[in-house]
């Protein structure tokens, strides 16, 4: 069970959770994709599947297979939103999830409030998320050693650029590896809404998902 965190919101965690699902699809793996962020649940919407039944349902004794949605993309995939739950449905859940035949995929919650530190707590480890600009980098420092005290120690980092100006607030990918103590797995080019991504984007989460995978999670 993998976290995916990072300590600012729009850093582009619940991208990263969707797009490493699709490549851990596409290598057969079966992933199962968790919105754990209860208080402002957004995969459903950049996955296209329904907000309902989700999480709540699995913590309330339904398997995931049963209510998992399948976005009209991709076949391999299984997506459950945390529409309607509440904050301690994902401990609830977790031993159903844990059952699941595949990798399963956490869309954490931004920061380091309460609602960060329940996904982390069931997670086994970490995928850290953070724009390259250094006040985004230094908020991820402070969710990978979060991480590390919850023993969901992060594996790897994904630098995202977020922004046509991230160009400009560069931190180079030794600087983050150093900063976060893990290794930087890819870093994935901007493309703004409406734009469709350039072959450098898939590529570079079929990256992440092969750190990902040599790491045994």
């Amino acid at each position: 069970m993998l976290a995916i965190a990072g300590g600012k919101g729009g850093c582009g965690k619940t991208t990263t959770t969707y797009r490493l699902g699709h490549a851990l699809a596409a290598d057969g793996r079966s992933p199962l994709l968790v919105d754990a962020d209860v208080e402002m649940p957004d995969l459903h919407r950049v996955a296209g599947v329904p907000r309902e039944p989700g999480l709540a349902a699995v913590a309330d004794g339904r398997r995931p297979a049963s209510v998992a949605h399948t976005p009209p993309d991709h076949r391999g995939l299984a997506v459950l939103s945390a529409t309607g739950a509440d904050a301690d449905a994902l401990a609830a859940a977790a031993p159903r999830l844990r059952a699941w035949d595949g990798p399963v995929l956490l869309d954490c919650p931004a920061g380091a409030m309460a609602d960060a530190v329940g996904p982390l707590r069931v997670a086994d480890r970490t995928l850290l998320v953070s724009t390259p600009r250094r006040r985004s980098l230094r908020d991820a420092v402070k969710t990978a050693a979060m991480a590390r005290e919850l023993d969901a120690a992060p594996l790897a980092a994904v630098l995202v650029e977020t922004s046509p100006t991230d160009d400009a607030a560069t931190v180079p990918a030794e600087t983050a590896r150093a900063a976060l103590h893990c290794p930087v797995a890819a870093r994935i080019t901007y493309v703004s809404s409406g734009d469709r991504p350039t072959r450098t984007v898939p590529t570079g989460y079929r990256r992440v998902a092969r750190k990902v995978q040599q790491r045994n999670i």
